[in-house]
């Protein structure tokens, strides 16, 4: 999956990704890492999500990586803000107050870029890529995090064989190949979601779940 895509996805606003609330996993579940206030949290292919003002809110600063420029423009004009922008190798940042967005290709992404990170919040990442893409993605996000990162991961589950992604289907088999080497895999949490996404129901599918887990490096 190249980055243009994602480009035309946005140009296109085929953006059923996006979430216009705030994430209520993320509300229920944020406080079982255990993060205290002034902790970075890294928000990996954020796009325009509000979830970044309700981590900020919490008290994270928050950094986003995200490849769209018209997502990462919306995010600041939808909400009101005014950010700061600069050049910074690879990446254009975007920045007000506890808010950072990196605008540019998440595998460019460098340790000095998420050193003071102490979390991350996986809405839609993981989901986002493809299978070979997934791979890369977690052995990226182990080269470039400090130790000792805690990871909220939501994830999807459906019959992949009747609905293509993205957003793709990622079993818990999969989360714990990708992850258990460097994290304990704990799963938090199971819904059946098809009942409250008819857009689903709309698109043939006849279950959905949606799951949230918590991984904790190893001691």
């Amino acid at each position: 999956m190249e980055p243009s895509f994602w480009h035309e996805r946005w140009e296109r606003s085929e953006i059923g990704f996006h979430q216009q609330d705030i994430n209520v996993h993320l509300q229920q579940f944020w406080t079982q890492l255990d993060l205290r206030p002034g902790q970075r949290v890294f928000a990996p292919l954020c796009g325009k999500s509000r979830d970044l003002l309700w981590l900020a809110g919490e008290g994270h600063p928050v950094t986003g990586v995200e490849i769209s420029r018209l997502a990462v423009e919306a995010f600041f004009t939808e909400n009101g803000l005014r950010p700061r922008r600069w050049r910074e190798g690879a990446f254009e940042i975007w920045e007000v107050d506890e808010i950072r967005i990196l605008l540019g290709d998440f595998f460019d992404l460098e340790p000095q870029h998420l050193a003071d990170a102490a979390g991350i919040y996986d809405r839609a990442s993981l989901i986002a890529l493809p299978p070979p893409m997934r791979a890369r993605y977690a052995r990226h996000l182990d080269a470039i995090l400090p130790v000792g990162t805690r990871v909220l991961l939501v994830t999807l589950e459906y019959d992949q064989s009747v609905l293509a992604g993205p957003p793709f289907a990622v079993g818990e088999a999969e989360v714990r190949a990708l992850y258990q080497a460097t994290h304990e895999v704990e799963l938090l949490y199971t819904r059946d979601a098809l009942a409250e996404e008819s857009r689903w129901r709309e698109r043939g599918l006849t279950w959905l779940l949606e799951r949230v887990y918590r991984l904790s490096p190893h001691r």
